[in-house]
């Protein structure tokens, strides 16, 4: 092949994969806008969040014909975009409804409680935008290089907006810690990816397997020195991914970023980033198995990943949880809170490879283990659609009492839930979700979570997803009273002398999107099967 038809070659699968990547490319325009708006023009926070939000709308407006196409087709439409660099599928199209629709929640907020201000609107909004084009990057990618590269680009801009508030020691503190760790974890995935496609001659996903398998065939066992270095290689895969969902022990930026940045932007840290974050590890994982689901070579090794993923998922949450309880300041408990949640969402991943890669007894058929699979995929999507809501919903009351009260320490929370019933009602419906009480949809996510973790358990007889399970269901009890701590400063102790008056009505603005956010929170509680069934299409579509 001469370059003339490389390039011709190229320059086809470009133009076909343009229309499939239009909500991205959604995502560029209105970032090339907001920086035209930023040379051209005055300083204009109204210009600067109208264009976000419109061109946020007009990408998911995309992304759901996108996913209406999809559904008429009655069955999965896989396509590789880009030469094989991203993905195209149902998985795809529902992270990107999932990031771009938060991603509009997050810019309504910022409209509402005031921050940025009008200079530095255009530049936040485009770290804002920049953010979640890497992180739908990672959701779609194909390619380990386009990992890398998506876990950056989602990676660069979240570090300016920590720091963002300028003149805050704290802000400008964690956004440096959290470039120090960020550099260094991102070093050590690129390391791994060297290692796995130099030893594999591969870097594209789908062909891990083939590529693996003929690896399998060539080296015996952890005696061989390429062997240990392939498990060492994905192994610092896994670190990379891990730092972005603030897994132990790569959790240390996430308490101080959070507590030295804006609620707004810990708000959206908190989802967005897991959510992709679980997207990439998904995409990982089933890139190494591939089709041979208990059978391959390999599968010994897989079925560690998965009983390793369960054991980091079980400290996770556990060290989450109990750091959360000496917290005094609401964002930084928050931060626990989120590193003990990315832990409880990690049991179905670790549950999905224990599923597909553990010996099983004869009864055990094909589709039982794919079906215990999807559970735990459906499982996940289900978290992921409450979190949405009642982690953000969190994050969102802290930013309006901040803005109330100019205090962001539980102390000070004294007697809000009487004195602002709307901010009160709110978190504590956010709150007891995040527990996992009934009937919040909390509970029906942890519920769908523990019962893939007990199909990993009790079919295929692995006695340490049992042990993860009662770790999961301990913390959940544990969780229950620093949460309650909260609660209890706002409704049953009184408030100082000198305590600022909190004018909230529910007519408001600020009012209205307490309720957006909470009310859901009750609502995917009541109507589980709506949410689950779109988790159950995408899984099958996966599977």
């Amino acid at each position: 092949m001469n370059f003339s038809e490389i390039i011709t070659r190229v320059t086809a699968n470009t133009v076909d994969s343009l229309p499939l990547f239009g909500p991205e490319l959604c995502v560029v325009g209105t970032i090339v806008l907001l920086l035209l708006v930023r040379l051209f023009t005055s300083s204009s926070r109204v210009s600067g969040y109208s264009l976000a939000i419109v061109g946020s709308v007009v990408a998911l407006l995309f992304a759901a014909v996108q996913l209406l196409n999809l559904k008429s087709f009655g069955e999965a439409k896989a396509t590789d975009m880009f030469t094989g660099l991203l993905r195209y599928d149902a998985f795809t199209i529902y992270f990107r409804i999932f990031l771009l629709l938060f991603v509009v929640f997050v810019e309504y907020l910022t409209v509402i409680s005031g921050i940025p201000d009008a200079e530095d609107a255009p530049d936040f909004y485009v770290l804002l935008l920049g953010s979640t084009l890497g992180m739908m990057l990672m959701a779609s990618a194909n390619h380990l290089l386009m990992v890398f590269l998506a876990v950056e680009m989602t990676s660069v801009p979240s570090y300016a907006m920590v720091g963002f508030l300028k003149g805050r020691r704290t802000g400008s503190e964690a956004a440096l810690k959290y470039v120090v760790y960020g550099a260094g974890a991102s070093g050590v995935m690129l390391y791994g990816i060297s290692l796995l496609s130099g030893l594999l001659g591969t870097a594209y996903l789908p062909q891990l397997t083939l590529a693996l398998t003929e690896f399998g065939k060539q080296h015996a066992g952890f005696a061989d020195a390429s062997w240990r270095t392939l498990a060492f290689g994905i192994l610092m895969v896994l670190v990379g991914i891990s730092f972005k969902l603030s897994l132990f022990p790569f959790h240390f930026w996430c308490p101080d970023a959070f507590e030295g940045a804006a609620a707004e932007v810990a708000g959206f840290l908190s989802v967005a980033s897991k959510g992709a974050a679980f997207a990439l590890l998904i995409r990982f994982c089933l890139a190494l198995v591939g089709q041979s689901y208990g059978f391959g070579e390999l599968s010994p090794l897989y079925l560690k990943v998965g009983l390793g993923l369960g054991i980091a998922a079980a400290v996770t949450a556990t060290y989450g949880n109990l750091a959360a309880y000496t917290q005094t300041n609401i964002k930084r408990l928050l931060a626990y809170s989120t590193i003990a949640h990315a832990g409880y969402m990690l049991m179905a991943v670790a549950a999905m490879m224990v599923i597909l890669n553990a010996p099983a007894a004869a009864d055990v058929t094909l589709e039982s283990r794919l079906d215990g699979a999807r559970l735990c995929i459906q499982g996940l999507l289900y978290y992921l659609a409450v979190y949405f809501f009642m982690n953000l919903g969190a994050f969102a009351i802290v930013a309006l009492i901040r803005n109330q009260i100019y205090s962001e320490e539980v102390a000070d929370y004294a007697d809000l839930g009487w004195r602002s019933p709307v901010l009160g009602a709110g978190m504590l419906i956010c709150l007891f979700s995040l527990v996992g009480m009934p009937p919040f949809g909390g509970f029906f996510g942890k519920f769908a979570v523990f019962a893939g973790v007990i199909t990993a358990a009790d079919k295929f007889h692995q006695p340490v997803m049992w042990t993860v399970l009662v770790v999961g269901l301990a913390n959940t009890v544990f969780s229950l009273f620093y949460y309650v701590r909260v609660l209890r400063v706002m409704y049953l102790t009184p408030a100082s002398a000198g305590s600022r008056p909190v004018k909230l009505p529910l007519w408001s603005e600020a009012g209205w999107y307490v309720m957006l956010t909470s009310v859901p929170v009750l609502l995917l509680g009541v109507f589980v099967n709506l949410i689950s069934k779109a988790g159950d299409d995408v899984a099958k579509w996966l599977f």
